[in-house]
C-alpha cells in the first residue's frame, strides 16, 4: 500500500472525489458539451448525426472524430479568428492570443479560465506569495496563463518575461518574489547571475512548463532549496496536467478529459501504453472535442499518494506526429493506420525507415498470424503510395512505444 503524502488542503472538492461521482458528474457535462460543440460552424458536417445526450461517458466520446490541429489552423484561415470553434465573437473575450502557425487562441479574466490555479495551489502558492513569472505576455499566452492562475490562488505577480537578467535578480530581490513561474531552464540563469552579482533571492518554489525538465536539473534545484514541479499545458486547451508534491506522474485536470489513442487514429490504447494525448474541454467558451495535441503519452495505473484521485499520465514522452518523407514522399501515422484497417487480421503495425547504399529503404513490419506477405506489400503499396520490405512477425512482438513510423536514418 502507498504511503500518503503529506499535502496541502484541496484546492476544490474536484479533486478528491470518487470515480462514482466523477463518472455521474461527466455523465451530466459532456453531453451539454458535446450540444455546444454541435451548435459551432467550426464542427459543421463532424458532429451531424450524433446524439449528444448519448454521449455520457469516455468510452461513448471515443466514437466521435479526432480534431487536429491542421484542421483547427485551416478553419481560422477561412473564418478567423477562431474558425467557428468558440461560443462567443472575438470581441466577447477579453484577450486574443496568437501563436506559432498562426493560430488564434482565446483568453477571458473571468476567474481562473485556464485552469492553472490548481497546481499552483498544489504546490504551496498562495496568499503572500509574489510569483516571478517568466512566461511571455507577448502575442502567445503562456503568461496570461500562469498569471490568472496565481490571481486564483491569491498571489501576486510579477511580470517579467525573459531578457534582463540583472533587472530581474534585482527585481526578485527587492521586491521578494517567493515563486518562479516559466520555462525550466531560465530560473537557473536567473539564480546564477545572482550568484554573480552577491545576491540571496528568497525563490522556494518554482512552476515550469513549456519544456523538458531533466532530472539533473531537478535535483539542482533541490540542492538550492526549491520544489521544482512541472505542468503539461497548451495555448488552446490551458492546463491539462500537473505534478502535486508525490512527485508520481501527471495528475489529469478535473476540467478536461485525456484519452491516449494511437497516432493517426482516435481509437484508446490499453493502460500504460505509450499514444498520442487526445483532450477534450469541458470549458463552455472554447470546446474543444478530442483534440489531438500531437504529443505522446501514457495513462498510469492507481492514484496519486497526495490523495486526488483523478487520472494520471506519465507526462510528456514525445511527438506523435511522425510523419516523415521517404524516396520524396510523405509517410503519415494516418496512413499505416488504414493499412491496418484494411486487414482484419492485422493487430498492429510499424514503418522503419533506414538508409542503405546511399537509398532510402523502407520496411514495414506487421503483426498478424496469416503469413501472406505478398498481400499485405500490394496494401502497402496501395495506401502509403511505396513499395516496401514486408517482414510479418507474431502479434504482440512490435513494441509498445507509442511508434508506428520509425526513422533510424542518421543524418550526421
Amino acid at each position: 500500500m502507498q504511503k500518503k503524502v503529506d499535502d496541502m488542503s484541496n484546492f476544490d472538492d474536484l479533486e478528491t472525489r470518487s470515480a462514482q461521482a466523477r463518472a455521474a458528474d461527466l455523465a451530466a457535462a459532456l453531453p451539454k458539451q458535446i450540444a455546444r460543440a454541435k451548435g459551432l460552424a467550426g464542427y459543421s458536417g463532424a458532429l451531424d448525426g450524433v446524439d449528444a445526450a448519448t454521449i455520457t461517458s469516455v468510452d461513448a466520446l471515443a466514437a466521435l472524430p479526432v480534431l487536429r490541429k491542421s484542421e483547427l489552423g485551416k478553419a481560422q484561415a477561412a473564418h478567423a479568428p477562431f474558425g467557428g470553434f468558440t461560443t462567443r465573437p472575438a470581441h466577447g473575450f477579453s484577450h486574443v492570443f496568437q501563436s506559432p502557425g498562426p493560430i488564434y487562441e482565446p483568453s477571458s479574466t473571468d476567474p481562473d479560465w485556464w485552469r492553472m490555479g490548481r497546481f499552483l495551489h498544489a504546490m504551496g502558492v498562495g496568499a503572500g506569495d509574489i510569483v516571478h513569472n517568466c512566461f511571455g505576455y507577448h502575442l502567445t499566452p503562456a503568461g496570461m496563463i500562469f498569471e490568472s492562475g496565481a490571481r486564483a490562488v491569491g498571489a501576486a505577480v510579477l511580470p517579467a518575461g525573459t531578457g534582463q537578467t540583472e533587472l530581474q535578480v534585482m527585481a526578485a530581490r527587492d521586491i521578494g518574489t517567493t515563486a518562479y513561474a516559466g520555462t525550466p531552464d531560465y530560473l537557473k540563469v536567473i539564480l546564477e547571475k545572482a550568484d554573480e552579482m552577491g545576491m540571496t533571492l528568497g525563490i522556494t518554489r518554482a512552476a515550469v512548463g513549456g519544456g523538458a525538465l531533466f532530472p539533473s536539473l531537478r535535483e539542482w534545484y533541490t540542492a538550492r532549496g526549491i520544489t521544482c514541479l512541472q505542468c503539461y499545458a497548451t495555448a488552446d486547451l490551458g492546463n491539462i496536467a500537473y505534478e502535486s508534491p508525490a512527485a508520481e506522474g501527471m495528475i489529469v485536470d478535473e476540467g478536461v478529459i485525456v484519452e491516449i489513442v494511437t497516432p493517426g487514429t482516435g481509437d484508446p490504447v490499453p493502460e500504460g501504453e505509450v499514444g498520442e494525448v487526445v483532450v477534450t474541454t469541458l470549458n463552455p467558451d472554447y470546446p474543444l472535442i478530442r483534440f489531438a495535441t500531437g504529443d505522446l503519452s501514457a495513462v498510469m495505473a492507481g492514484q496519486s499518494p497526495c490523495g486526488r484521485t483523478n487520472m494520471r499520465i506519465k507526462g510528456w514522452m514525445g511527438r506523435a506526429d511522425q510523419t516523415t518523407k521517404i524516396k520524396g514522399m510523405f509517410v503519415r501515422p494516418e496512413q499505416v493506420a488504414q493499412l491496418v484497417a484494411h486487414h482484419a487480421e492485422i493487430t498492429r503495425a510499424r514503418v522503419v525507415e533506414t538508409r542503405e547504399a546511399e537509398q532510402d529503404v523502407m520496411t514495414v513490419r506487421i503483426e498478424s498470424a496469416a503469413p501472406d506477405a505478398e498481400a499485405y506489400a500490394r496494401s502497402v503499396a496501395e495506401v502509403l503510395k511505396l513499395k516496401g520490405r514486408i517482414e510479418v512477425v507474431v502479434p504482440g512482438s512490435l513494441p509498445k512505444d507509442g511508434l508506428v513510423i520509425e526513422d533510424q536514418r542518421t543524418y550526421d
